[in-house]
């Protein structure tokens, strides 16, 4: 029977976890064996008896549960110390950030671990239930709209009061990707004025019918629509076109919601300096796609800058602070990844016939598997 070790996050400020009891039952349905460190769930307010409820078997020493483990599940990469606890041949599934981690990825290698990072699950319709990215983007849209609310020295809607009229906030939302247009959602919700840049022409009808408005796209030859439909890297020239667009609205909006992101690729600046001092005093931006490099020029991660009268948030893994329905959603696509590969009453890795395999598996028996992360830490040619 293949067991299944469910870790306790060790990261600052992570209050998610991999699997939760929903999932947990799903998995022992499916004769797995799971043990869940004890505190796992804590953060995310599920207490140790109903995942003992829900099938699981509780363990308060970690050392001895990853080293028994034939799957290991967590949110974010084990310690390189916790890898080398870890059995020949264990499977580890989180979210591993390969680019970001090479002494983590070095780990797996050397403790010949397999390991399947989620964010590199290929953007396919078969593996849309085991998208990480976009189930954890979501949230963190929806967060940076309360966050801007929060933080904002006026209201969002529209008040008709007997001192006056106070007008809505005007927000420009920077990409209309899942992060996007959830922003897009919430803010139409708080009742605030909503306009939207993206470079793809394709999702106009998606801004729209959720109540925002389109900004106009430079006029070039030039398409933003990538493989897959996601937007895809542009020239220099395109984005001074559409810098020179956005900063007229951005002069007149009270909020900026950034969240463009190219896949594989720095995010692009699309807010730079001049633009920030163009901005009216008061006004902010949350600048999601910092952690990939930022769409603002004076963001930084985790940091708040003050520019000119313009606050500027760089906050980092939002989705971690709703972390009961965070975990919900991120359990479900670990579970209908792991499902995916429970074959037989086994863990079959077929990187041959299986293209979210093929995608995702970032080490297997002492080897990098992923092509662009073993270029990056050989020194290889992207």
């Amino acid at each position: 029977m293949v067991k299944v070790f469910v870790a306790k996050e060790t990261r600052a400020a992570e209050t998610r976890v991999a699997a939760t009891p929903e999932s947990v039952k799903h998995m022992c349905a499916a004769q797995l064996e799971v043990v869940v460190e004890a505190g796992a769930g804590a953060s995310a307010s599920i207490a140790d008896a109903e995942y003992e409820k829900a099938g699981a078997t509780l363990s308060t020493d970690r050392a001895a549960a990853l080293g028994t483990a034939d799957v290991v599940l967590g949110v974010t990469a084990p310690e390189p110390g916790d890898v080398k606890r870890l059995k020949s041949g264990a499977l580890v599934i989180a979210l591993l950030a390969p680019h970001q981690n090479a002494d983590g990825v070095k780990a797996l290698i050397a403790a010949k671990a397999s390991s399947i990072a989620m964010e590199l699950v290929p953007r396919i319709t078969r593996a849309q239930e085991m998208d990480v990215l976009s189930s954890q983007a979501s949230i963190a849209g929806y967060k940076a709209v309360l966050l801007a609310a929060y933080r904002l020295g006026k209201y969002f809607p529209l008040l008709m009061t007997a001192a006056g009229t106070i007008k809505p906030a005007r927000v420009v939302i920077l990409g209309a990707g899942v992060a996007g247009l959830q922003a897009i959602a919430t803010a139409k919700r708080l009742g605030a004025i909503v306009e939207v840049s993206d470079i793809r022409a394709a999702v106009k009808e998606q801004i729209e019918s959720l109540g925002g408005k389109f900004i106009p796209l430079p006029e070039t030859e030039e398409r933003g629509e990538g493989e897959g439909g996601y937007a895809r890297q542009m020239s220099a020239e395109f984005y001074d076109k559409q810098r020179a667009i956005v900063a007229h609205h951005l002069a007149a909006c009270d909020v900026a919601i950034c969240t463009a992101l190219v896949p594989g690729k720095k995010a692009p600046i699309l807010i730079n300096r001049e633009m920030v001092e163009g901005m009216k005093s008061g006004s902010l931006i949350v600048d999601l796609a910092v952690e990939q490099g930022g769409n603002c020029e004076l963001s930084k991660a985790g940091e708040e800058v003050h520019h000119g009268g313009v606050l500027i948030l760089g906050p980092v893994n939002l989705a971690a602070e709703t972390p009961i329905d965070a975990s919900a959603l991120f359990s479900r696509n670990v579970w209908n990844l792991l499902r995916s590969i429970h074959k037989d009453g086994q863990i079959v890795l077929d990187a041959e016939n299986d293209e979210v395999v093929a995608g995702a598996l970032l080490t297997h028996q002492g080897k990098i598997t992923h092509e662009p992360t073993r270029q990056a830490l050989e020194g290889g040619a992207p």
